[in-house]
Order: structure tokens, then sequence, then C-alpha cells
């Protein structure tokens, strides 16, 4: 609970200063992107002063290197020199190959007449030119930098939030894995009576037929527990007989089930070998098959086949129930999921992880339609 407290509270925090900081951010940037333009307008001024000076001296000795060194340094800047009628006269710093086109210079000098308010340069009030430019390419240049500081930001709060997630997650995983091997351990406790007393059973010479079954579903309390305890560790995987484990599960979810489904069981092969977890796996086909009974509401009919290939041992569990859209094919894994009033939708998800992350194999929906039925596919290694 404190640590959920102390995520949202972060994350409020890390909003704030966010905004913060992008907003000044972008607000410098403004600042300064005014200032320079202001500085290029007033080098353009001293630069149309330049030129009028030398347009206006008709002194053959007068000393002009200033006004000349003026313009030439002006090489960052482009801009354009039209007379009165419009007509261009000369320009600096355009693209020297591009601005062999006439267009080129024209479509530069409508450019410049929206971007910035001409310079006038007269004598009198005759002769009169206007200079026209446009911003250098380090001013265009500095528009994007707020961008990139925004997106370096973005990427520093995603992965500040991917952490603080990857901390709850693996805080929730540590916490259902200790549920489940304490349910474990306190299911051991009624285990062991439950043997006693079947032992006494045996001796007062209880039908046999009964103590059987009781003993079926001892066994399949012990199973129980196995699983749970086995959550969180790395399970142990022995060479085992797919056909057969698949099979027990199988017949143990069809003789408690309702006799109104139809049972239908099929192998290539009667001997199939994979390197396998017999409690884990046969978790898996529960699952499946409780998913498949539960879709079809008690009636229908379920097809469990096993398929042998060269590399790979295909497991599929069709039903006739009420089927799912496609949009739902990967999010019935996701653990929390579920289309039932009362399920946890932990199934499909540990199902999930016992077969890809423990058996290094696939599980997905190999197909569904509305109103006719799905069917789930178990790709795994042979040994």
């Amino acid at each position: 609970m404190n640590f959920t407290n102390n995520t949202l509270l972060f994350k409020r925090i890390a909003i704030l200063v966010s905004f913060i900081i992008v907003s000044l951010i972008l607000w410098n940037t403004y600042i300064f992107f005014q200032k320079f333009k202001h500085e290029e307008r007033v080098k353009m001024e001293i630069l149309a002063a330049a030129q009028k000076e030398l347009a206006t001296n008709t002194d053959l000795d007068a000393n002009v290197d200033l006004p000349l060194k003026i313009i030439e340094t002006n090489n960052n800047i482009p801009s354009i020199l039209v007379d009165e009628n419009g007509k261009i006269e000369s320009f600096q710093n355009l693209d020297p190959i591009k601005s062999l086109s006439p267009k080129y210079v024209k479509d530069q000098l409508v450019k410049m007449q929206a971007e910035n308010k001409p310079i006038e340069i007269s004598y009198k009030g005759k002769n009169k030119k206007l200079i026209y430019y446009r911003n250098s390419d380090l001013l265009n240049r500095l528009t994007y930098y707020p961008l990139a500081l925004i997106l370096i930001l973005f990427l520093f709060l995603t992965v500040i939030y991917l952490f603080y997630s990857s901390n709850k997650a693996a805080e929730t995983n540590k916490l259902w894995t200790g549920m489940a091997k304490e349910t474990a351990h306190q299911i051991g406790t009624p285990l062991s009576s439950l043997l006693g007393w079947i032992a006494i059973l045996k001796m007062e010479k209880i039908d046999d037929k009964y103590v059987e079954e009781i003993e079926k579903d001892v066994s399949r309390l012990n199973t129980i527990a196995n699983r749970f305890s086995k959550i969180g560790s790395t399970p142990e995987l022995k060479k085992q007989n797919v056909v057969i484990i698949t099979k027990q599960a199988f017949d143990y979810l069809e003789s408690r089930s309702s006799k109104q489904i139809s049972f239908f069981f099929t192998s290539s092969d009667d001997e199939i070998f994979t390197n396998l977890n017999t409690e884990l796996f046969g978790w898996v086909i529960e699952n499946l098959i409780k998913n498949a009974i539960d879709a079809m509401l008690g009636k229908g009919e379920l097809l469990l086949k096993i398929e042998n290939s060269s590399k790979k041992v295909k497991i599929t569990v069709s039903d006739t129930g009420k089927g799912m859209p496609k949009k739902l094919f990967k999010q019935i894994f996701k653990p929390g999921f579920t289309t039932k009033k009362r399920g946890w939708g932990l199934g499909l998800s540990l199902s999930k992880r016992i077969v890809e992350d423990y058996h290094k194999g696939k599980i997905f929906v190999q197909k569904s339609e509305i109103g006719k039925g799905t069917t789930f596919e178990i790709l795994l290694n042979k040994f």
C-alpha cells in the first residue's frame, strides 16, 4: 500500500516538474529566438546602411573598405535586393546551384516577403530599393531545439515509469508467489489427516469403490499442492510421454463433468516424448479443458487432439462454445483478464507462463468463431 501511494505521489510530482521544465524550455527558447531574430534584423539594417553608403558615395578617393567589409561578412543570412519595381538586382547566401534557376530565386523572394519586413534603401527619397531576407539556417534549427529537449525529457520519464512499473510488477509477483507457496503449505496439514482417515475407512471395510474415489480426490489435492509449491521456482523437467500426461488430466475432468458434454481424445501416436514437468503441464491441460467447459455452458462437444511431427508436438483443445472475437486472442492471456462473472483471470496467464517460460513452447488461440467455438493450440519441442 505504501509503495502504491509513494508511486502515485511520485507520478504526480514528475508530471508537475515535467510541465514546469517544458514550460521553462519553451519560454526561454522563445525569448532566445526573438532576441536572435532581432540581432539578425540589426545586422541586416547595418548591411543596408553599408549598401546605401556604397550607392551614394560619389567620391572616387573615399575609403569604402568598411562598407565592403560589412557586406562581405554577411555569410549566413540569405537576402535579395530588389528595385522599386520589384525587379531582382542581386542576392546573397542562396544555394549556389539552385540559384542558377530564376524560379528558385523568385520562390525564395516570396518566402522572404512572408517572413520578415523588408529594409528600405533610398537617398532623399530617390532610387528606392528594398532588401528582403529570411532567417538564417542557425535560427531555423533553433526552432527544433525545444522539441529535442521535450523528446529527451519524455524518454527520461518513460524510463522512470517503466522502472517503477517493473518494481510494482515484481512486488505483485512476489506476493502471488508467497500466497501460492503458503497455500501449498496449508493444504499439506489436512492432506495428512485425510490419508489417516482413508486408512481407517479401509479397516472399517467400507466399500472399496468409495474409498478409491476419495483416494483420487486426495491425490488430486496433493497434485494441486505440488503445483502451487512450484510457482516462482524453476521447475524440473523430465523426459515424459506427453500422451499419457495429457490423457490423465483429460480423464480426470471427463469423469467429473456434465454428462451433456461429449469428450473426444485422439493422438497420432501412443508414445510422444518431450521434456515436461508433470504437475505444471497437467495444470495447463486442465485449464484449457475447464475454459472449454465454461464456454459451452455445460453442453457441447470437446475434442483434445495430439499430433506428432518431426520436431514439434501439437496439442489442440477445441470446443463448440460461444467463441470470441479476434481482438481477444492475445488479451485473454493477460493476468486479470476474464470474461467470466466469477473469475480471477489467472488460468490462461499461468498456462502461458508454464508453456512458454518453463517449457519453451507456444500457446495461442488457433481459431475462434462467435457461436461456433474456439480452438487453443500448444506447441512443444520434441525430446
